[in-house]
């Protein structure tokens, strides 16, 4: 596997600007990027369906290995660490919203 694989994990969990929208409606906050918050969290939604789908293949590539279809421990290697990986990057995105989230609950109105 060519190791510029590994920088294109990275590209995968970008959530990618969408054109700027009114501001109005349910969604009507735009940040910078010009995105609302209902796109934000299609983005992270997003983030947690890629990360199941890397979980699942480095279980599919275990059980290969345990069952002698596959030989190689570098793509059983590379599976886990990709997983690990997404998955430490989905509860760094987890634990930084639900810290916005108390911040938000402990504002003085």
């Amino acid at each position: 596997m060519d190791i510029n694989a590994v920088s294109l994990l990275n590209n995968d969990y970008k959530v990618q600007p969408t054109a700027p929208k009114s501001a109005s409606g349910v969604n009507g906050a735009v940040n910078e990027e010009g995105q609302t918050f209902g796109d934000v969290l299609k983005g992270v939604m997003n983030v947690v369906d890629q990360t199941n789908a890397l979980q699942v293949n480095a279980q599919n590539e275990e059980i290969k290995f345990a069952l002698g279809e596959a030989d190689n421990t570098h793509d059983l290697m590379i599976a886990q660490k990709k997983a690990l990986t997404a998955l430490q990057y989905t509860v760094a995105v987890r634990d930084r919203f639900i810290q916005g989230y108390q911040e938000i609950m402990n504002m003085q109105i």
